[in-house]
């Protein structure tokens, strides 16, 4: 069994993403040697409780360490002031203390909401990550982003806080629905779309069989996606510059969500599919890149049986005006400036920051018209 591990290089705050099968199953040994006192706090949320949490338990057991757990519901309406509020309130009853190690064992929300609590408790304490979906695996649980959503929208809430340490086991993914598996692929896709075309290559060729369950390239799909987003984070932490290539897809996403209500009409990754697809085709409409790359990106995200357009969401939407208001409160405006990320040609995406509104709001508009 192969074990690929990446280092986040962030100076005294590196770390690892160690990535392999049956990792959950080895996670003590993985654990320990950042543990003060064999004691850890792990939170999960029902569905992985489910699955998962008596295989850590029994990892974390033969290591000698004592572990408590809190389980939330699953889904994108847990990461809000609630749960959040929940979470650091039963942090502190475990007196957990600032030496401390808490698990978040799960995939995205659970990852964004403890990552944040583990921040803010006692200013601080040290926590690792355990991610159990692929979007988890390589994209949120690498780079140190927490937070959560309000009312206002998207990721609003947070603070940049690195894990100690990330496990990815890809046996977990084994065990996820078709239709998150497929989300965490719009992530994957990204990593080609922005920054690596022979990735993306690769993908054209090898999606499928790893999508069916291939072990092996799934493990090389997840390696390099991280590879990418560590490489990334380590020249640009906090988003001043470079790591805003990560948001590829992610202003039409996040305003799409917005709209669906956080709820399972979109999920997370199917949204950035989604933007990617409007992102590469407001690109060439800028006359930015070719007629063929939003064509081939649609045709690739097609064959993979994913979301690709808005007409794909199901149930109303709201107007081209209302979703172009939902991205002006989006994290990413500067000085009240839209930003977008926009691609040359696959493999060569750049930030954007004059791109015009009323070619946003046409594209919207027609993407919109063939929804109804």
């Amino acid at each position: 069994m192969t074990l690929d591990v990446v280092n986040v290089a962030l100076g005294a705050r590196s770390y690892e993403v160690r990535i392999g099968r049956g990792l959950i199953a080895q996670a003590g040994k993985h654990i320990a040697p950042l543990l003060r006192r064999k004691k850890v706090a792990v939170i999960t949320d029902d569905t992985v409780a489910a699955r998962h949490l008596m295989d850590l338990a029994k990892a974390l057991e033969q290591e000698g360490i004592v572990m408590t757990a809190l389980t939330i519901p699953p889904g994108e309406s847990s990461k809000g002031w609630e749960q959040f509020a929940r979470s650091v309130e039963w942090l502190l009853e475990q007196k957990i203390e600032r030496r401390d190690v808490v698990i978040a064992f799960g995939g995205g929300v659970v990852g964004d909401l403890v990552g944040f609590a583990s921040a803010v408790l006692r200013r601080g304490v040290r926590f690792v990550q355990i991610p159990t979906t692929l979007l988890a695996q390589v994209d949120s649980s690498v780079g140190g982003k927490t937070g959560i959503n309000t009312a206002q929208g998207k990721n609003l809430v947070g603070a940049f806080h690195q894990p100690s340490l990330v496990l990815a086991d890809i046996d977990a993914l084994a065990t996820l629905p078709e239709r998150d598996f497929l989300a965490g692929y719009g992530e994957v896709v990204k990593y080609g779309l922005l920054g690596d075309a022979a990735f993306f290559d690769w993908l054209e060729t090898n999606a499928p069989a790893m999508a069916a369950g291939e072990a092996a390239l799934r493990q090389y799909a997840v390696n390099r996606s991280v590879e990418m987003k560590a490489g990334i984070v380590s020249r640009d932490e906090t988003e001043e510059g470079e790591r805003a290539l990560l948001n590829l897809g992610h202003t039409f996403c996040h305003a799409l969500e917005k709209a669906t209500g956080y709820s399972d009409r979109l999920l997370h990754g199917e949204g950035v599919a989604i933007g990617c697809a409007l992102a590469f085709e407001l690109s060439q409409r800028m006359g930015l890149c070719s007629q063929e790359a939003p064509s081939r990106v649609r045709a690739h995200l097609r064959s993979m049986g994913m979301k690709t357009d808005i007409a794909d969401i199901a149930g109303d939407l709201p107007s081209a005006e209302a979703l172009l208001a939902l991205m002006a409160q989006d994290k990413k405006v500067i000085d009240g400036k839209l930003r977008f990320i926009l691609a040359r040609s696959i493999g060569d995406a750049f930030v954007a920051d004059s791109v015009p509104s009323d070619l946003v709001l046409s594209l919207l508009t027609e993407a919109l018209s063939s929804q109804r």
